[in-house]
């Protein structure tokens, strides 16, 4: 089957803000130039200095995931959780019907030896309607834990591509299959791609899923197009599933491989981020940290959190160990 690569129909530069309390993201999905691109809500590419951090917050109705390039976070929810995850480490979190959490960077070892400063993406997911009421949960998997693929000796060049590496957070690539559970309806994949400078790689893509490549370093392009896309920009791809592609080009996606080829132009490396999912056919009220199908919902969300009921039964008066850093 010939290969059929998707085309940037949208380019969006993160600009870098302010965030929680001293923390600095580009918020690469989730902007005034792109609010909701169904399933995905958000995506920052934080760096958070000394004296910063995210402190306790909710949230309900969707799944955040946190990945790190560089340095530590350490989490801590209402119900007891506690953990630290470090360079190519993941967490996985549905939050469902509430959760309240704080995250914390990291910045010196227990000998008060100076660490990396922590630096990752944080990536929000809408739920499917019905898991929006089902109880938080986790998954945590270390970097090592996660596939990581490089061309295979036994699959031709001219389809395999050539100098590249891919991480598979989520979904499948090459023959390789993250442990990532998702919930029914809500697919996801999710790739850290490194390109050597001339390398290309083409990576499949469910048929009608959405899907965009944030450049996190480097230079790219992606398909045919001869042009070349600078660091920090979101490229959102064409969808030959919806109704805004020719019918022609969906017929011919449809007899191939449905997917995008992602290329360094360079003589730098190129590191890519990856991401596609299943669109969600339900409407997105977002208010804060809290993403319901309905404004009803969202003020049952409020409600529930300020009376501590319905899934934040334990938000009332709770407070962080982690985030004292920042309250004294």
């Amino acid at each position: 089957m010939r290969q059929i690569s998707r085309k940037v129909v949208q380019h969006i530069y993160a600009v870098e803000q302010a965030e929680g309390v001293g923390a600095r993201v580009r918020r690469a999905l989730g902007n005034a130039q792109l609010r909701n691109f169904s399933p995905f809500l958000m995506l920052d590419h934080f760096k958070v200095g000394e004296g910063a951090g995210f402190a306790d917050h909710p949230h309900r109705g969707q799944t955040t995931v946190t990945y790190m390039f560089d340095g530590y976070m350490e989490h801590e929810d209402f119900a007891g959780h506690r953990g630290t995850i470090g360079p190519g480490d993941i967490q996985w979190m549905m939050v469902g019907r509430g959760i309240m959490h704080a995250e914390m960077p990291i910045h010196r070892d227990k000998e008060g030896k100076p660490l990396p400063t922590p630096i990752g993406m944080q990536l929000w997911i809408d739920l499917p309607a019905a898991s929006k009421k089902m109880d938080p949960s986790y998954q945590e998997f270390s970097g090592k834990d996660l596939p990581v693929q490089t061309p295979r000796a036994s699959e031709p060049k001219e389809t395999e591509g050539e100098g590249w590496e891919v991480k598979v957070i989520s979904g499948k690539s090459h023959g390789v299959e993250s442990p990532v559970r998702l919930p029914e309806n809500g697919g996801c994949y999710y790739m850290d791609i490194k390109l050597q400078p001339g390398g290309w790689i083409f990576q499949d893509i469910p048929h009608t899923w959405n899907a965009f490549v944030y450049v996190a370093e480097g230079k790219a392009k992606i398909g045919d197009s001869n042009e070349v896309h600078d660091q920090y920009h979101t490229l959102i791809l064409s969808n030959p599933g919806l109704k805004t592609d020719s019918a022609e080009e969906a017929k011919q996606v449809l007899s191939n491989n449905d997917g995008v080829r992602i290329s360094n132009p360079t003589d730098k490396p190129l590191r890519a981020i990856l991401i596609a999912g299943e669109p969600l056919d339900h409407p997105v009220v977002q208010y804060g940290p809290f993403v319901m199908c309905s404004k009803k919902e969202i003020f049952e969300a409020i409600d529930d959190f300020q009376m501590a009921r319905n899934g934040f039964e334990r938000a009332s008066n709770w407070q962080s160990e982690i985030g004292k850093r920042l309250r004294h």
